[in-house]
């Protein structure tokens, strides 16, 4: 009876300062990888090898790699993935990032042959910490990089040009130069208009307004009535006034606006009463706010100051007005809390592991930045470069002034978006640092740095650790974030990864 053999994918990669050290080069690394491919009784379908010398194209190549991953997997079936080491992946912190999330979502299994490690979705234990450790700071430094669809939209915002779609009122169209703009609705805004002063004035309830609107024929733009918790957004969006918003905060925009800030203002004070302060959440200090969630209702849980000093949590409620979860002193989950922080004290035989993967982490970060940063730096050069030539084009009359401003304005939003990509790398490398030094101090006593901290202190060190905060009857459940998790139950005897010699051959 013939034997079926599991697929698998080879993926080889070298960066320019390893290629004459001995065992890193392609070839041997597909030599040992093909070999431990025949002795598991694995069929390879493809190999993958690159240099990371080539720059950009290097992340195409990897898409390659995971594309064909995908394509693959469609018959149920996700093929191994084969590769040489843990440094030879984690040295670009956008792959890892990337296939991590395979491993976990798409049942990706990953062999690294030199450390005899097989990492796959119910991996766990001590085994995998480099990689996870890795790929967690590689996720921080990443956060930090802003794409550049992002860039554009802050673009957008400082020139004022819209970002989202036009609301009730207005229209999304093409300017006279055929760039995505917003215009008046000629057939509501009226109406719209007439919404804000009519309100304002606080005769009227948003349940009148509503019908009120009803009687003058607006209508949404698929012809329907306008319900009254759209009456209810639309008086809170200040697009209408001239601001756009986005993430929590408002810009000033380009084009018409419906009403005057004022108007504005007074509907904002008829829908939150006279004399009322707009009760703003956020401001207020609480450590888990936004955190934990009920096990009776899924419900979020919301933070109250009694007697001024005394802090409760309640359920909010929101899903079962009947639900039983009671209320607790903040004190009471703060000690739970306090307990798993204290659990967190990693054993001294694997402080120089872990000390060894940051320092690898911060080499690979520092590729990968130098690298992203030099290619952007060649592309900002090219920009200059075709501003240059156009100006010569339109000085010698090859082309016309709109010619020229048209094609200029593309090269500057470009040029402006590779700058702001210069600056986010300067904000991630901050980030990192502040990563790397949070992950030693928790090392070193986290139960002591978790209770000395103030509350942003200890919020930041919540999100950080611990996620899926679940209190049932007083009881906080919770499970932490990779690589903190492996760290609660540990195994006096078990190391990391074990040290090796960069010359050793493939193992089983």
């Amino acid at each position: 009876m013939l034997k079926t053999l599991r697929q698998a994918v080879i993926y080889a990669r070298v960066s320019t300062r390893d290629q004459e050290e001995f065992g890193h080069s392609i070839p041997a690394q597909l030599k040992g990888l093909r070999e431990y491919g025949a002795r598991h009784d694995f069929k390879i379908i493809k190999e993958f090898a690159f240099s990371e010398s080539a720059g950009l194209k290097i992340r195409r190549r990897f898409d390659e790699v995971v594309a064909f991953l995908r394509e693959h997997a469609k018959d149920g079936t996700m093929p191994v993935l084969l590769c040489q080491n843990v440094d030879r992946v984690t040295r670009n912190f956008r792959d890892a990032v990337d296939l991590d999330e395979m491993r976990l979502c798409e049942g990706l299994e990953i062999r690294f042959i030199q450390e005899g490690l097989i990492i796959n979705a119910e991996s766990s234990g001590l085994d995998i910490g480099a990689w996870e450790m890795k790929v967690f700071i590689g996720k921080q430094f990443l956060n930090r990089v802003r794409d550049d669809s992002k860039r554009s939209l802050k673009y957008k915002l400082g020139r004022g040009e819209s970002i989202s779609f036009a609301p009730l009122g207005y229209l999304n169209a093409d300017d006279e130069l055929g760039k995505s703009a917003i215009k008046l609705d000629e057939s509501r805004f009226l109406l719209v208009r007439k919404l804000f002063t009519e309100y304002a004035t606080g005769a009227f309830t948003i349940g009148e307004m509503t019908m009120k609107a009803a009687a003058w024929g607006l209508t949404t733009r698929k012809g329907k009535k306008v319900a009254s918790s759209q009456i209810h957004a639309m008086l809170q969006n200040r697009f209408y006034c001239g601001y756009q918003g986005y993430r929590g905060q408002w810009h000033p925009h380009i084009y018409t606006k419906l009403i005057d800030e004022e108007t504005f203002k007074r509907c904002e004070e008829v829908r939150l009463g006279w004399n009322k302060k707009p009760f703003k959440h956020s401001d207020k200090p609480f450590t888990f706010r936004g955190f934990i969630t009920c096990g009776h209702c899924g419900c979020a849980y919301t933070s109250e100051i009694k007697k001024a000093q005394y802090v409760y949590l309640s359920c909010t409620r929101k899903r079962d007005p009947n639900c039983p979860a009671p209320r607790m002193r903040e004190e009471l989950v703060f000690d739970q809390l306090v307990s798993v922080f204290d659990r967190l004290a990693f054993q001294e035989s694997i402080m120089p592991d872990i000390r060894r993967h940051l320092t690898e982490a911060n080499g690979a970060k520092q590729e990968f930045r130098d690298t992203a940063l030099k290619s952007l730096q060649n592309e900002l050069t090219g920009i200059k470069r075709k501003l240059d030539n156009l100006l010569d084009a339109y000085i010698s009359e090859r082309i016309t002034a709109t010619e020229h401003d048209d094609k200029a304005r593309t090269f500057k939003q470009r040029q402006h978006e590779i700058q702001e990509s210069l600056t986010s790398f300067d904000d991630a490398d901050e980030e990192f640092t502040a990563s790397v030094k949070l992950l030693l101090a928790l090392v070193n006593n986290a139960g002591r740095l978790f209770r000395s901290s103030n509350v942003d202190q200890k919020r930041k060190l919540i999100a950080l650790v611990c996620q899926n905060l679940v209190l049932t009857d007083g009881t906080l459940g919770y499970s932490l974030k990779k690589p903190f998790e492996l760290f609660l139950e540990k195994d006096k005897g078990t190391k990391w990864l074990p040290d090796l010699d960069s010359n050793q051959g493939p193992h089983d």
